[in-house]
Order: structure tokens, then sequence, then C-alpha cells
């Protein structure tokens, strides 16, 4: 499965990012990693991007935080957040903010491409695109 889609991993962990950058890269997803909220918005405001994964427990700038000034400054990117403490108060401030989803980590790597996915899906269909004759045909083949 290749969505096609250029992603944004934020996270803490320095291995948890560039291992699933690695996978990322494997299943054929363009993959950027940065290591914190403020790298994200600085990444952000210089390239365009298709779908983030957002951790949500990070110092300094929450997972939260992040989430409100990404959708401000780009509404229509679209943000999953990946956390491993579940929280039915944190699921709730994630769509109330404009998140696209809420997974725990470790998620399996099916689970979250699926999601990377169907967000990419939404994001090119709000844009009124299709998505990349490529990606699709090899998605289909699958």
């Amino acid at each position: 499965m290749s969505s096609g889609a250029k992603v944004l991993i934020v996270d803490d962990e320095e291995r948890f990012r560039t291992t699933l950058r690695k996978l990322l890269s494997v299943a054929g997803v363009e993959a950027v990693t940065a290591g914190s909220g403020q790298e994200a918005l600085a990444e952000l405001s210089s390239n365009a991007y298709d779908v983030v994964l957002l951790d949500v427990k990070m110092p300094q700038m929450s997972g939260l935080e992040a989430l409100a000034k990404i959708k401000k400054d780009n509404p229509g990117l679209e943000v999953i957040m990946l956390t491993g403490h579940a929280s039915v108060d944190v699921a709730v401030e994630i769509m109330k903010l404009g998140g696209y989803e809420y997974l725990l980590k470790p998620c399996p790597l099916e689970d979250l491409m699926v999601k990377i996915d169907a967000a990419y899906e939404r994001k090119l269909a709000r844009e009124g695109k299709r998505r990349p004759v490529a990606a699709a045909q090899s998605d289909a083949a699958e």
C-alpha cells in the first residue's frame, strides 16, 4: 500500500520517529521527522505536508498545543495523534482542536497506513483533487 502522502512525524523520542520513518519509507510513504512541536511548526512553515503524525506527550510544547497551532496555520492539514496513554478527555480535546484521528502506541503499521491513507484521501477530497494515479493503481493491485 503506497499512499503517496507526504508525512511529518513529530515525536520527542528519536528512536521512535527514526524507526517509524524507516517503516513508512519501506511502505512507500515519504516521511520527514521533527523532535518537538516547535521543530514541527518551523518545518511546516517552509515545506508542504499532507499528514502529520503527532505525539501527544512532549516536553516544552505538548502535542495538543502543537495541534492547535498547526490547525490554525494549516487548517487543511490532517493530523493523526499518537499516544502511549489512553484518555477520553484527551481524545475529546483532539477532536475539538481538529485532529483527524487518535491512535495508541504501539500501533500496527498496517493500521497506521490505513489511517494515513484515509487522512490523505480526506485532504485531497477537501482540496478537490484526486489521488496520484500511480499510488491509486498500486493500492488497487494489493
